[in-house]
């Protein structure tokens, strides 16, 4: 199976750890994907705004630059659900209507895959895991609570279950979306940022020590929301938590200060 690996923007920009941990995660499980240096956004921010015609071209290009793998993998909810659900909107074809329904977010293609990576360390802390929307909506990694859909298996919480000391915490409202929207959080900033502090409040009632998602666009609100009103909890993306599970059992400190 010929794999490639989709870096979406905030990654690409923000957190580039957690592309390398997301590789590191691929390897550990014996994948080693391609990386098409050509290869540019999903076009989401441009779907959201309304510029079709720049969302179009990217559609082109990415199939241009993606249609010789089987499959992409991405550590995005959000991108993923952009390309399975407007590729072949933007794209139309056969080439684009094959890569939609090969790109899959990271923890699902894992799953899809049968690949269990194997933790080594204890993460001893109390996560808490917030499921995007995209990813539980969209891709229906998950069960949200607005439906009466037989349930599903979110495969983040599933991957994360197995490490060793790592302990959930209970939600309120689990699956609430956090606010940012994309240009919503721009257009909306004080719905945005109310949603987004009511998450936040939520796991601190949890005594949540990381708040995890899928999502770096998810956690960067809610970071800077963090930050902003000093409630003490640390944002770290699931790959990152995966990542340091798959080491061996010596100290070690993340790229934000978790131990």
């Amino acid at each position: 199976m010929h794999v490639a690996f989709f870096v979406p923007c905030y990654v690409d920009q923000l957190k580039p750890q957690v592309g390398l941990a997301a590789l590191e995660i691929l390897r550990n499980v014996g994948i080693e994907p391609a990386f098409p240096e050509d290869q540019t956004c999903c076009g989401q921010a441009f779907l959201t705004a309304g510029e079709a015609g720049r969302a179009r071209d990217l559609a082109r290009h990415f199939v241009a630059v993606f249609d010789q793998f089987d499959c992409i993998v991405t550590p995005s909810g959000s991108c993923a659900a952009t390309l399975r659900d407007h590729l072949e909107r933007f794209a139309p074809g056969s080439a684009a209507a094959r890569l939609a329904a090969n790109t899959f977010e990271l923890c699902e293609f894992l799953a899809a895959q049968l690949c269990q990576p194997a933790p080594r360390s204890p993460f001893p802390h109390r996560v808490g895991l917030h499921a995007s929307c995209h990813a539980l909506r969209g891709l229906r990694l998950g069960s949200p609570s607005e439906t009466r859909d037989p349930p599903q298996l979110d495969p983040a919480r599933t991957l994360l279950a197995r490490i060793p000391e790592l302990e959930f915490v209970d939600l309120d409202r689990s699956d609430e979306c956090c606010g940012f929207g994309g240009v919503f959080a721009i257009e909306e900033e004080a719905v945005s940022n109310r949603m987004g502090l009511d998450r936040l409040q939520d796991h601190h009632r949890g005594r949540a020590e990381i708040l995890t998602s899928t999502d770096v666009s998810c956690l960067l609100h809610l970071e800077g929301l963090a930050r902003k009103r000093e409630i003490p909890i640390r944002v770290m993306h699931v790959a990152e938590i995966l990542a340091i599970s798959l080491a061996d059992s010596t100290p070690h400190r993340s790229s934000n200060g978790a131990r």
